[in-house]
């Protein structure tokens, strides 16, 4: 029975991790003919008010995608990795919300607080992240206990840190391919915000990373605590043998 209930959620997280590729495949084709064909002057753009940069940021976060997606295949291949099929599920889900529906769809544009919404489900899921590195780097040295209080503040760190890279990312984008990843320019347009307005999605995007990083390492800090047990079934650990695999079965 536990063998089929591995095999079954193996065959789902294969059928979601195709079809949000496929997802984000399919409009490679379409976006690189509108680069090619579409004026980057705001008064040229077409119907959809759209304009060159915007279709190079739908390619650029496609070709992430693609690359996020194999990522964790790659990783349990090369460090005998096992992640969690709940984790994967909702890294999977938030590829797809975050690239597809927010580029490809202007989700970003069309549903208020969208963008808020990803930094914190983000956040959160780096942050229980976190706690799984923390496991990984600790484990061969047993003679070392690490505090909870110790565990989660690494873990809200972390979380942390890969939202300020992410930003960095955003505004080395900006400024390479003229895309408005940090979305400092109007839409309706495509001129430059100034002052306090122009680093407002950034701020924002910092501040909520960091509620959410708070929230996940707090909700940590607690299982690890009083033992609760929260977070075990969400942490991403090494592979077991077939020896040790019959020892534990056993």
């Amino acid at each position: 029975m536990k063998k089929i209930a591995i095999e079954t959620k193996q065959k789902m997280g294969k059928f979601l991790s195709t079809a949000v590729m496929i997802s984000f495949v399919a409009p490679i084709g379409f976006l690189i003919f509108q680069i090619a064909t579409t004026s980057n002057v705001f008064s040229e753009a077409d119907v959809d008010g759209r304009v060159k940069s915007d279709y190079v940021l739908m390619l650029l976060e496609c070709i992430l995608g693609i690359f996020a997606l194999l990522l964790p295949g790659m990783l349990t291949k090369k460090f005998r990795l096992e992640i969690p099929g709940k984790i994967y599920y909702l890294y999977v889900i938030f590829l797809y919300a975050a690239i597809f529906l927010g580029e490809v769809r202007s989700y970003y544009y069309k549903i208020p607080y969208w963008d808020m919404i990803l930094h914190a489900f983000s956040s959160v899921m780096v942050g229980f992240l976190g706690f799984s590195l923390i496991d990984i780097l600790n484990q061969d040295n047993k003679k070392v206990t690490l505090s909870p209080f110790f565990v989660a503040y690494f873990a809200f760190c972390f979380a942390i840190q890969v939202g300020v890279l992410w930003e960095v990312y955003e505004f080395t984008a900006d400024g390479l391919f003229g895309t408005d990843m940090q979305k400092y320019k109007l839409q309706s347009s495509g001129m430059d915000l100034q002052g306090r307005e122009a680093l407002r999605d950034t701020m924002e995007d910092l501040i909520v990373d960091g509620i959410g990083a708070f929230f996940a390492s707090s909700i940590g800090y607690i299982s690890l605590k009083y033992k609760k047990g929260w977070i075990n079934d969400l942490r991403i650990k090494f592979r077991k043998n077939r020896e040790e695999a019959n020892k534990s079965d056993g």
